[in-house]
């Protein structure tokens, strides 16, 4: 088998008139192998990046209004639906200014819901004043003796015939809310006095606020099964007692199971005299 001598051996190159061949510097192949990739990776990011900024523009470029340069959205397609229903935000529009700049977002401003305006009064005429709720003024006439009625005379309540205006007056109390039982009745006078039971005896008295004072001027109506559509009044701190007219003397007595005392005891509150 013939040698090749076309190369000497890596040990003894200096053997017959081969020389190392030294106008080449080693690894100069892969170091431009090497460079070619490294162009040819970056000419495709470049155009990566380009393609993107491109795709970037093309919806913006559709958004300029040809004539005037003006932003407009109305050629611009919703990309979000509002929820339905009221959703108590403040609608959103676009702001008509100067063109944007390529590839910015478009601007929005929030524009506040218009509120009602207020009404004002009109000068020289004063606001119509809130209706009050009419009092109910009652007269209390007995019904055994129905020509006679409550009627305040020296402080104290007795069964009277009416006289004259003065006697109408006396005789219509203004019918509230019990003062220590809502559900119940409290009578007062013209003068400002309610009617309360002091030792056992129906007067007239300025109101003095202790919580005795309200419950003796406190009287809850009962149906009386004597008469038909007359009432009784049950004392609040006394259960059991009514007041009752008795020498013509308006009085607070325990309950009894008589005829007299049921007519007695029954009056018919209708409305004020007076």
């Amino acid at each position: 088998m013939p040698e090749d001598k076309s190369r000497p051996p890596q040990d003894r190159p200096w053997e017959n008139g081969w020389k190392l061949d030294t106008s080449r510097t080693p690894g100069t192949r892969r170091l431009y192998l090497a460079g070619v990739l490294a162009v040819a990776t970056i000419i495709a990011c470049v155009a990566a990046i380009a393609a993107t900024d491109n795709e970037v523009d093309a919806p913006s470029k559709t958004a300029k209004d040809e004539g005037s340069g003006l932003i407009s959205f109305s050629s611009q397609p919703a990309t979000t639906l509002p929820p339905e229903g009221e959703s108590g935000l403040s609608p959103v529009s676009p702001t008509a200014g100067a063109p944007r700049q390529q590839g910015s977002t478009p601007t929005a401003r929030v524009t506040a819901s218009p509120k009602p305006p207020r009404s004002t009064p009109t000068k020289g005429t004063s606001p119509k004043p809130k209706p009050k709720p009419s009092a109910t003024y009652r007269s209390v006439r007995s019904v055994n003796y129905p020509d006679r009625y409550w009627h305040v005379n020296d402080g104290y309540v007795a069964l009277d015939p009416v006289r004259g205006s003065e006697s109408r007056e006396d005789s219509t109390f203004k019918q509230v809310k019990g003062l220590a039982n809502s559900s119940c009745y409290s009578f007062t006078t013209h003068d400002g006095k309610y009617l309360r039971h002091r030792n056992f005896v129906l007067r007239a008295d300025r109101n003095d606020g202790s919580s005795l004072f309200k419950q003796d001027a406190t009287f809850c109506p009962r149906d009386s099964s004597y008469y038909s559509g007359a009432k009784m009044l049950e004392s609040v701190n006394y259960p059991g007692y009514f007041l009752r007219h008795k020498n013509f003397v308006v009085r607070l007595e325990r309950f009894e199971y008589s005829s007299l005392y049921l007519q007695d005891s029954s009056f018919r509150l209708v409305d004020g005299l007076a």
